[in-house]
């Protein structure tokens, strides 16, 4: 499956670059990303890493922790920083990976079962920088697993200024707005509330936040909360919340300016 989705995305043109992407990218910023891969059940992180790193206009480190089994290639195992025998929540292990994340203009947080289209990387922080999202996602591909349809690919949108980005299964923060959630409140270790909590941190910056539409992923390779319990991260979303500021989905949903 993973193959068949690798042949789709790549049989595609390479992703368009805005018109100012000379201006855009000229400092050409440091890019850190940091993943998880579950070893032992399918993930495309021998197509992540590289994709990742194919980047002519960003300068591009990654750290990545394996956990039950060994890295897929040398590749990997050039970026992959540890190894852990058990299952540990996705955001108690970002907050190991942060040291000196401080250092760079973008942290991108990438889970191990999606598939990129080629260009990527320059592609989706070029309109980040251009639509000035302090936090941003990719939106997700048609096909895609998708709990909320929000987030999904909208043809003729180039990106959505919105007040909802998902913490998974691509994201990434622009380094002005990483002290003011990072590093990550492990009340609810799997990250979940993050998202419905963000938006107004940053409206009370005076940041934007969105969705960029034109440079999506495909996220089918495996079930959403395939690998841990839906119900616990559930119930670590409602003690999160209790003592917090959050908006309802009704709130989120919605977009506030529009990129054609």
């Amino acid at each position: 499956m993973l193959n068949a989705l690798r042949r789709h995305f790549f049989s595609r043109k390479q992703l368009p670059f805005p018109s100012r992407i000379a201006e855009l990218m000229q400092k050409r910023p440091r890019v850190l990303v940091l993943g998880v891969y579950l070893a032992d059940r399918p993930n495309s992180v021998a197509h992540l890493v590289p994709a990742l790193a194919k980047s002519i206009h960003c300068r591009v480190s990654q750290r990545w922790l394996a956990i039950k089994g060994e890295p897929p290639n040398p590749e990997v195992a050039a970026v992959t920083v540890g190894r852990l025998t058990g299952f540990v929540p996705k955001f108690i292990l970002m907050n190991r990976l942060l040291k000196d994340s401080e250092d760079y203009d973008f942290i991108v947080f990438c889970d191990d079962d999606i598939v990129l289209p080629r260009g990527f990387m320059d592609a989706y922080i070029s309109l980040q920088i251009e639509f000035d999202l302090a936090l941003a996602q990719p939106a997700r591909t048609r096909n895609s697993h998708a709990d909320h349809k929000f987030v999904l690919q909208r043809k003729g949108m180039r990106g959505r200024q919105t007040r909802f980005v998902e913490i998974g299964p691509l994201f990434s923060v622009r380094q002005d707005f990483a002290p003011s959630i990072m590093p990550f409140d492990e009340k609810s270790p799997m990250g979940w509330g993050y998202d419905y909590v963000w938006p107004l941190i940053a409206e009370t910056q005076g940041l934007r936040i969105g969705i960029i539409d034109a440079a999506p992923v495909d996220h089918s390779l495996r079930d959403q909360a395939a690998a841990y319990s839906g119900s616990e991260a559930g119930l670590a979303m409602q003690a999160y919340l209790e003592k917090r500021n959050f908006l309802k989905k009704q709130e989120a949903f919605t977009v506030l300016e529009s990129f054609s």
